[in-house]
């Protein structure tokens, strides 16, 4: 329900923020990139480890349930403690953090409580096509994913606020090749752990930042008069 609400409020007009904020009225309050990034991932990457540590006994059995909460954590780990520190963004909208905030609350804990205390796996489940087929997706969502991130930092000097046109990696294909690739790692996510819960999040990621990849891609052919016609928005060859 969430992600057809964000799909609805987000598909004609952007979210207030980055490239987009300049066409719609600036929010009053705003932090650094750096510091809202890092406030907003947080209770992603701190639920499920309050949760594993309030756990007596831990129950992280089979090895397959105790490798999906570490893919979870390790994700957040990163967008968490890595990747703010080296963003260069522009000011984030106090209003979009404080909702961001509450979502991954809100979807930490569901992730980790289900991982840590419901979920229920054989012990061959490291063996199983469903996982093993996840895990591959996860990995290489995750690392085109980072791959677009380290592309997009590469575009501006520090201090630089201009935004300019990604080349490379993904970018050849898609405007979007952050987003195609997290949303490729959580429909990976969401087949390893073979639960509606995974599979909730992964839609919800794919109606959320979707059609802010769809935006870009229209904001990189109004800008660029020699932007490639050829990319896609989000899927290469497709749309």
């Amino acid at each position: 329900a969430l992600a057809l609400l964000q799909l609805s409020l987000y598909l004609r007009v952007p979210s207030r923020y980055g490239k987009h904020e300049e066409r719609l009225c600036r929010p009053r309050g705003r932090l650094p990139a750096r510091c809202a990034w890092f406030l907003q991932e947080l209770p992603s990457f701190l639920v499920p480890a309050l949760l594993l540590a309030l756990r007596s006994p831990p129950r992280l059995e089979p090895l397959g349930c105790r490798l999906l909460c570490c893919l979870f954590c390790w994700h957040y780990f990163y967008r968490t403690f890595i990747y703010p520190f080296f963003t260069r963004g522009r000011p984030f909208p106090l209003q979009l953090l404080f909702f961001g905030m509450l979502f991954c609350i809100y979807n930490g804990f569901l992730q980790g409580y289900y991982l840590i205390y419901c979920a229920e796996y054989p012990n061959d489940w490291c063996t199983d096509i469903r996982f093993t087929s996840g895990l591959l997706l996860f990995l290489l969502g995750m690392g085109i994913n980072i791959h677009s991130d380290l592309l997009l930092r590469q575009l501006r000097k520090p201090g630089e606020v201009t935004y300019k046109i990604p080349q490379g990696g993904l970018f050849t294909y898609v405007s979007g090749a952050n987003y195609f690739g997290e949303i490729v790692e959580w429909f990976g996510f969401a087949i390893a752990t073979w639960s509606l819960p995974a599979f909730a999040f992964a839609f919800f990621t794919l109606c959320c930042i979707g059609p802010r990849a769809y935006h870009h891609h229209r904001y990189y052919l109004k800008t660029f008069t020699d932007y490639p016609k050829s990319r896609k928005a989000l899927i290469p060859f497709v749309f």
